[in-house]
């Protein structure tokens, strides 16, 4: 007789980092107890996953919930469903734009007591790297966080402030010993802001002139310096939301020479380009800016060979009256956690055949193996029975009440999808599943394991 175990998919086609099998899968007491062909046991749930692709559930490195303080932007009860509708079982959220943001202890715990109610999904939590708390970055790392978030440029919030040089060589200095890593929103704080100013001293505030004044080379520039303090000091540096491929260059340059510096970029990276920011308007606003049609082949030949350590939503919302106005002046920054891992089945897989075991590299298992944290990210044997099941031939338009976000909102409402997510199962409890939330909030703190 078979044992007994609380879940078995069967019959679906499980996404290795090495291949597609057909194979079942077993979950018990949260964690993968068995694969194989087929599973004598029985089980308190079985899912026959027959016809449908079994991922890893994703982990999106890079968003930003709001809890506490900014609710009225997001929330992490709203965010977290977006995301599970999305496939995705964990998140790394960003110190800011909660209110206060995450620079001590003390606003760690204020964040971690809503999450510990609210979050549907597994979550881990950036630590703020700033000029007024480098002396904060020791308890920060006793909390737990993942790693710390600095901006060479304005954070476009007042009380996070932006990393000088001074800060960010000592500071990096400091994360080398701790051994966490530094994410860095990399954009000359000098040459934007002068731009910026220019621009506005003459009633330039137009979509254009909004990227004339993040041109190419504020990022260039930003991104040769952060990798300069990297070498000198040790320090794990990880360039964020990477959008010009020429970054991306810089970036592999400077591991052949043994700096431990990786890169992610973001999905509208690959799928929107400068004129889709034209056409949709200040919804479609981030900060670096989208890039031309040209740079973004460059990009998806930069995530074909590898060069790309992986993909985030930075999932940036705020409420829809801030972005109302001049495009210059209005806020930067997109909703986007829900559609990554369909975004890339559409944009990747289908248009451009990208395996999906790369697709599965680039949101799941790569993320977690750079931020140490055990026991997630892949189909194994004793990781948690994290899966995102996919219905590649369902095609569906995306429509402002399929969102989950507290704003239903995204520039990619109306868009075509082809690879649609239909479950979600967090250590082997369904979170989401054809189209509807099921699950109370049961996400539990991940911790870098050293």
């Amino acid at each position: 007789m078979g044992k007994r175990y609380d879940l078995v998919i069967r019959n679906g086609n499980l996404v290795f980092p090495d291949g597609i099998k057909k194979l079942d899968v077993a979950v018990y007491d949260g964690i993968i107890a068995e694969i194989a062909p087929e599973i004598m046991g029985s089980a308190a749930e079985t899912v026959d996953a027959a016809g449908k692709y079994v991922f890893a559930g994703a982990t999106d490195g890079h968003v930003h919930f709001n809890d506490p303080g900014r609710t009225e932007w997001e929330t992490i009860k709203t965010g977290s469903s977006a995301l599970a509708a999305g496939g995705g079982v964990a998140y790394f959220d960003m110190p800011l734009n909660c209110n206060p943001c995450t620079l001590d202890a003390k606003n760690f715990q204020a964040k971690l007591a809503v999450a510990q109610k609210e979050s549907l999904v597994d979550y881990g939590f950036w630590g703020g790297f700033t000029p007024g708390n480098l002396d904060k970055l020791e308890e920060l790392a006793e909390c737990g966080v993942i790693g710390f978030k600095a901006f060479s440029c304005f954070s476009g919030i007042d009380e996070f402030e932006g990393a000088d040089d001074y800060t960010a060589l000592v500071g990096m200095e400091r994360l080398a010993k701790l051994g966490l890593p530094l994410m860095v929103h990399c954009e000359n704080a000098q040459l934007t802001k002068k731009f910026t100013e220019l621009a506005l001293a003459q009633n330039r505030t137009g979509v254009r002139d909004y990227f004339a004044a993040h041109a190419p080379i504020t990022e260039i520039e930003s991104v040769s310096r952060m990798i300069a303090f990297a070498e000198g000091t040790g320090c794990k540096l990880i360039i964020a939301h990477v959008s010009l491929a020429r970054s991306v260059e810089l970036v592999t340059e400077a591991r052949k020479r043994g700096v431990d510096v990786q890169c992610e970029t973001i999905g509208h990276y690959l799928i929107l380009t400068d004129e889709d920011v034209e056409r949709l308007g200040t919804i479609a606003k981030c900060s670096p800016p989208i890039r031309d049609a040209q740079n973004q082949a460059k990009m998806w030949g930069k995530l074909l060979n590898g060069e790309i350590d992986f993909v985030s939503s930075d999932h940036s919302p705020c409420d829809p009256k801030l972005k109302n106005g001049p495009f210059l002046k209005v806020w930067g920054g997109i909703s986007a956690c829900q559609t990554t891992l369909t975004g890339l089945l559409t944009h990747a897989y289908r248009e451009r055949k990208v395996p999906l075991t790369d697709i599965a590299e680039l949101t799941s298992h790569k993320v977690n193996e750079i931020f140490k944290i055990k026991g997630k990210g892949k189909i194994a044997v004793g990781y948690d029975g994290d899966f995102a099941l996919v219905d590649l031939d369902k095609q569906f338009t995306l429509q402002a009440e399929d969102l989950f976000y507290k704003h239903k909102v995204s520039p990619y409402v109306g868009d075509s999808f082809h690879g649609a997510v239909v479950q979600t199962i967090l250590r082997g409890t369904t979170v989401f599943k054809d189209g509807k939330i099921v699950s109370r909030p049961i996400g539990k703190l991940l911790r870098p394991s050293f």
